[in-house]
């Protein structure tokens, strides 16, 4: 095994992932930065979402090895994969996925008391964040009185409130209306930078992935450019580039 470079805080190479013998990952590698905006673009299909949950250990690649913080994600037993995705990630579904029992603030500051957290401090994060995305009246709502809109909202706020250290956003604002959408993703990169979060974000949007500092596209299960975005939108220096990389 290669090591991964220090300023990257997660590294995969060469990623085979084969779905019913479909091949949905040949031969992705790529590294992360810490506190880097990441978006993954491509069509439906190109194999995105395979790609982050290989990178987040919800999925074990037939080939290729995947590292954390220079820790071998690829080695890791069951337990300790699920105990790295609990600890120190957070994941948004296109669609929420929200305890029914439960009312927002309640979904929103689940992941922290799972951590061992005072029920009034997790439900102080989360009442933060339901604010900051515009459903703080919401909180002591029950799932099935929200708004399919409101209940991702719920969703983003859960992976937010415990503060980790890499969030794997797939398509996470795919329900919203665009006026939403423009809102909840100025949020969500927002605080990315303001607490050092790194972002591994699918998503098929060109106007999504402006948002990103950079993007790497799939096509088919490869990797087909990297594209870097210019700090400012009129500067000469950063003009985007693009690089080869099949």
């Amino acid at each position: 095994m290669v090591a991964p470079p220090d300023n990257d805080v997660l590294w995969a190479r060469a990623l085979h992932v084969k779905h019913n013998g479909s091949p949905a990952l040949t031969g992705v590698s790529l590294g992360v930065r810490e506190g880097e905006i990441l978006a993954v673009g491509g069509p439906r299909g190109s194999g995105k979402t395979t790609l982050l949950q290989c990178l987040s250990g919800q999925l074990q690649a037939q080939q290729g090895e995947v590292w954390f913080n220079s820790t071998p994600v690829h080695t890791m037993g069951p337990l300790t994969r699920e105990r790295l995705r609990r600890d120190r990630f957070a994941w948004i579904d296109p669609a929420p996925v929200l305890v029914p029992e439960l009312n927002a603030w309640e979904n929103a500051a689940l992941p922290l008391m799972l951590r061992g957290v005072s029920r009034r401090r997790a439900k102080t994060a989360a009442l933060e964040w339901l604010d900051r995305l515009d459903i703080g009246g919401c909180a002591r709502k029950r799932p099935y009185a929200l708004l399919h809109a409101e209940r991702q909202r719920v969703a983003i706020a859960r992976a937010l409130a415990p503060a980790p250290t890499v969030l794997f956003a797939d398509e996470p604002t795919a329900p919203l209306h665009r006026a939403d959408r423009a809102h909840v993703l100025r949020t969500l990169t927002t605080a990315a930078r303001s607490h050092g979060i790194t972002v591994v974000l699918a998503t098929h949007d060109a106007d999504t992935a402006a948002l990103a500092d950079r993007t790497v596209s799939l096509l088919d299960g490869r990797r087909v450019n990297t594209v870097h975005l210019p700090p400012v939108a009129d500067s000469a220096e950063g003009r985007a580039a693009c690089s080869l990389s099949v």
